[in-house]
């Protein structure tokens, strides 16, 4: 012990130190985990969602307009009076869908059969200035062909609520063109160029019905069959996302994809369609539309059956080590024990967003130690590239991905540690200090507060995602070997969270340091910090997780001790402003006096 803290701990009387906290009477044993940690096996006869029966779900015999949409539609038919326009109004897709399935719906899509949408929408604010009201801002998003988007879409906002507007449309391609050339088109012809049976329903407005013109889309809705109006290779190489999109409504209603649409969506021609066609942000987006949904096992399951993981999910050059050939099913496998993870854990814990990365990670977290060279030769790792560039996700979400994945070996850890009355020596090793000499009934506390201002707000992630790395447990086509390893996991994660919360350390990240990086340089009157800052820096917290009064005061007289260049009267009146928080954060004003003559 170096002679500096010798002579604090004499100088201070610590107070005791709590118990362990785990009960002797209710063994917690990760025995396992003291082997080296591997990944779960995929069990070799992987069932896919496609081959599970549909849920047949209660479809309404006509559609039930709320008060607003009322107000809306009523709007609507004013305008188309007032001007004598022929125009038929009829609202498409996704809302006809959900409305007939009894769901609320605010994504109103119009479609028109003579105009415009950019039209239309000026047609309504010359009605609205002739009935003195306020005229409404219009948007315009042009078509983009080169990205699948064919068609100029309108929108504006009537009492409150956004509405698309678009025409109706039939489309021609060329010899070896892949732009169609877009005319006004019958609304027969719009229903059977839309991806999706169930989504070529329309809402006439003008006499309140629904029209079913492809003839199928009822019976589709009722029966829980994904199918596309027309041919489906022919459906996906006009708009190669609709697989996406198939594979999302599928896995959201709990429907069967048909087997042609199936084979369409594993062809070459249309995997590579997607890989080229569409942009990669439209790919990130379906994807975490997925993710959000209630069923994105399913739908993760779908897209690696369909041999789609490789084009929505690429990987950068030269990836190291290489890939495993199996590394899809793996993937898939991991997702779905998170999956009935998070189910059996509840929703309580977790926020919609830590959810989503919760899922991402455990997804990917097979790939965690797989890394690839950037443009700089710098190693990056696989699992960052695919969220930041493959899907085009916020680089906030990359980054979060990338520090869950290195927090889950010192998770894995702290889970030894937590079943154990021994401090294992990596442990010991990665809390030594020059300075610091950690009493070893507070190792528990230190190394768990340390973790968690690694990882902060996405600990419960992170420790979730951890126990899909225990040896013991390996995912086999034994329904009760895969309940032992659940009911395992889950008591793994509500011991440990139940600790940490004991422990008092939820939320301590966002304790500010009376002692952090740049009080220090200033103090010590360095101009520039570095790893030794960081190193003192993580000192100090130490400190504050010990609850010793000494806290950060004996971290500035050892400092003191090794910068002794510092004039005696800085350090002096700087401390003393210093204590007068410190004091009052620890409620020891009693000790104030006696720690100041002490020292000084």
């Amino acid at each position: 012990m170096p002679p500096l803290l010798l002579n604090a701990s004499r100088l201070l009387h610590f107070p005791p130190f709590p118990k362990p906290y785990f009960s002797s009477s209710i063994p917690f044993r990760l025995t396992s985990l003291r082997r080296p940690i591997k990944t779960l096996r995929f069990f070799t006869s992987f069932r896919f969602p496609m081959d599970a029966p549909p849920i047949v779900l209660p479809v309404k015999e006509r559609i039930e307009l709320s008060e607003k949409e009322d107000q809306i539609f009523t709007r609507l038919l004013d305008v188309v009076r007032h001007f004598g326009l022929e125009t038929q109004l009829r609202v498409a897709g996704g809302w006809v869908r959900d409305k007939l399935l009894g769901k609320e719906c605010y994504d109103i899509d119009i479609a028109l059969d003579n105009m415009l949408g950019k039209d239309f929408c000026e047609k309504v604010n010359e009605y609205l200035k002739s009935v003195g009201e306020q005229e409404q801002g219009i948007g315009v998003i042009q078509c983009n062909p080169d990205q699948s988007k064919h068609l100029e879409t309108a929108r504006m906002r009537i009492y409150d609520t956004w509405i698309d507007f678009v025409n109706l449309r039939s489309e021609t391609y060329a010899e070896n063109s892949r732009i169609p050339t877009m005319k006004f088109g019958t609304a027969e012809e719009d229903a059977y160029r839309r991806d999706l049976t169930i989504n070529s329903l329309f809402y006439n407005i003008n006499n309140s019905s629904v029209e079913d013109l492809t003839g199928r889309g009822l019976k589709d809705l009722k029966s829980g069959l994904i199918v596309t109006p027309l041919p489906p290779k022919a459906t996906f190489m006009d708009d190669p996302l609709r697989v996406l999109r198939a594979i999302r409504f599928g896995a959201r209603f709990g429907f069967v994809l048909a087997e042609e649409l199936k084979e369409a969506a594993s062809d070459e021609e249309v995997r590579s369609a997607l890989a080229n066609k569409i942009s990669r942000e439209r790919i990130g987006h379906e994807v975490d539309l997925m993710m959000l949904d209630k069923q994105p096992v399913k739908a993760m399951a779908w897209i690696c059956g369909l041999r789609l993981v490789s084009v929505v999910f690429a990987f950068p050059e030269s990836p190291r080590p290489p890939i495993d050939e199996h590394y899809d099913r793996l993937c898939i496998s991991h997702i779905e024990a998170a999956w009935s993870l998070l189910q059996a854990i509840g929703p309580a814990l977790f926020t919609d967003d830590q959810r989503r990365l919760c899922l991402y990670s455990s997804l990917l977290l097979p790939l965690r130690c797989t890394t690839y060279l950037d443009k700089k030769l710098k190693e990056v790792p696989v699992a960052g590239y695919i969220i930041r560039e493959s899907l085009k996700l916020k680089a906030s979400d990359s980054d979060t991905v990338v520090n869950i994945h290195n927090a889950c070996n010192k998770f894995v850890e702290l889970f030894t540690l937590l079943e154990s009355n021994e401090i294992p020596e990596n442990i010991r090793a990665d809390l030594e200090d020059e300075f610091l000499e950690i009493p070893s009934t507070s190792i528990k506390r230190v190394f768990t507060g340390l973790l968690l201002r690694q990882i902060k707000d996405f600990w419960r992630v992170a420790l979730l995602t951890s126990t899909l790395l225990d040896p013991a447990l390996h995912l086999t086509n034994d329904n009760l070997d895969r309940n032992e390893g659940l009911d395992r996991r889950t008591e793994m994660f509500l011991r440990a969270e139940s600790t940490i919360t004991q422990l008092g350390l939820d939320g301590v990240w966002k304790t500010k340091l009376l002692l952090d990086g740049k009080a220090i340089m200033g103090v010590l009157q360095l101009k520039s910090g570095g790893p030794t800052i960081g190193q003192w820096v993580r000192g100090a917290f130490s400190y504050l997780l010990l609850y010793l009064f000494c806290l950060c005061v004996i971290y500035i007289f050892i400092l003191y001790e090794k910068n002794s260049r510092l004039p005696l009267q800085n350090l002096k009146t700087w401390f003393v402003s210093l204590q007068e928080s410190l004091v009052c954060q620890i409620q020891l004003k009693q000790l104030r006096n006696y720690l100041l003559s002490a020292i000084f």
